[in-house]
């Protein structure tokens, strides 16, 4: 309970905490679908531009890994951040599906170099300070103020879409809490830079991520826990923003307009922000209690049950999504954010026990790339899917899917070792 209490009065780890909550707050992710489809994109458009978004991932997550592990964690974070804030500028200006295309690739850009860097220099910290035991607990902690920042983000969206001019300045107000983000990554100690090697050739570079891949290769269990991350957090980051059109078509079937005397559309602004809201308060709690679980099961039984139940979950969206049942749909979107932000500190917790120090930042990548190729095919696929058929049927179709696989990565501690 001491270590427990140090740990939370920490400086550096309240920095931590504080990263993740400047870095969502995106006050646009409430209403990003409809504003995107406002520009007259369609569904499978909007899975071409997440596509594009993740293939930009794809091709600089590994190499941004590498160079994250030998070049310095803290100048790669500044670098993402520099790409996210580019990204905005476009998303504002964009009224076409080419602007908004641009948009998405520098926000790519951004997803890459940021995503396992940050993770693994919280693990370095941890190591430096004799706390690495104690890794989910921290990163379950840091997780749950970067959903609280998406909670305070989406009731603060209402605010804004009511009082900014048009939906799109939205963007351009998110700029300011990354320019946060960057002065607070500015203030790290250079130690979490956790460079390997500053004077390497350009072989040498090539040569040593080659290497560190090959070993991840070689790991069996280590494959599978990325594999099954990549495709549980792929999945959910497609389906999410579903959650918009279906809510605009179900809230005004229930004639929610009327809740307020409002118009449909001032309705639905209000009910989204509300919703996300409560949803990422919930999904906080839930990040940052997740290691209690680990009293009565081992993390692996939760790390497998909670896709089991995932799949399951989307087949029964599609049916109350099919069925029109409004109340049901919201409740099953719930526990879909509960178990996705859960997971995730379990992830982190378990592969840092199949990984030297040497490989977090990269192998977190790999995690992040398999997830991005995923996407790029599912995105597309869905999209089709929802215009040709229904948004019902796509749901029911990729939960299907997602249980079979589930059956296909569970593994045994015992077999990490090739």
């Amino acid at each position: 309970m001491t270590q427990f209490n140090e740990i939370k009065k920490d400086p550096q780890i309240w920095k931590f905490c504080f990263y993740g909550f400047f870095k969502n707050l995106k006050f646009f992710e409430p209403y990003l679908l409809i504003y995107i489809m406002g520009l007259g994109i369609n569904l499978f458009q909007v899975g071409v531009l997440y596509a594009i978004r993740e293939i930009i991932t794809y091709f600089f997550e590994v190499p941004s890994g590498i160079i994250a592990d030998n070049y310095g964690k803290k100048k790669e974070l500044l670098m993402c951040f520099g790409f996210y804030i580019i990204s905005f500028v476009f998303f504002f200006i964009g009224n076409s599906f080419a602007i908004i295309a641009i948009g998405m690739v520098f926000f790519g850009l951004g997803e890459a170099f940021r995503s396992g860097t940050h993770k693994a220099m919280i693990l370095t910290y941890l190591e430096h300070n004799g706390w690495f035991e104690y890794k989910g607990f921290v990163y379950g902690r840091t997780r749950s103020y970067s959903l609280l920042g998406s909670s305070v983000s989406a009731f603060l969206s209402i605010v804004f879409v009511f009082n900014l001019p048009a939906m799109r300045w939205l963007f351009l107000v998110c700029i300011v809490p990354y320019l946060a983000d960057f002065l607070l990554i500015l203030s790290y100690p250079d130690y979490l830079d956790d460079k390997v090697d500053t004077e390497r050739s350009l072989k040498a570079f090539y040569e040593a991520g080659a290497k560190q891949l090959k070993a991840i290769r070689k790991n069996r269990t280590l494959r599978k826990l990325l594999v099954s991350s990549a495709a549980f957090d792929g999945t959910f980051k497609v389906i999410k923003d579903y959650i918009q059109p279906i809510l605009s078509t179900l809230l005004l079937a229930a004639g929610a307009q009327y809740v307020w005397n409002l118009d449909g559309e001032s309705e639905l602004k209000i009910l989204l922000g509300i919703i996300y809201g409560i949803f990422y308060i919930f999904s906080s709690s839930a990040s940052k209690n997740i290691h209690l679980l680990s009293t009565r099961f081992s993390t692996q039984v939760v790390f497998t049950r909670f896709f089991d139940i995932f799949s399951l979950l989307l087949i029964l969206l599609g049916i109350s999504v099919q069925r029109e049942f409004l109340v049901i749909s919201i409740l099953i979107f719930f526990i879909l954010y509960i178990l996705k932000d859960s997971r995730k500190p379990v992830f982190v917790d378990i592969t840092s026990d199949y990984m030297s120090k040497d490989q977090r930042a990269t192998v977190l990548s790999v995690e992040s790339q398999i997830r991005a190729l995923y996407v790029v095919v599912l995105a597309p696929l869905l999209g089709f899917l929802a215009d040709n058929l229904s948004i019902g049927i796509m749901f029911i179709t990729v939960g299907a899917c997602m249980f079979i696989l589930s059956q296909f990565l569970k593994f045994r501690p015992e077999s990490s070792e090739s």
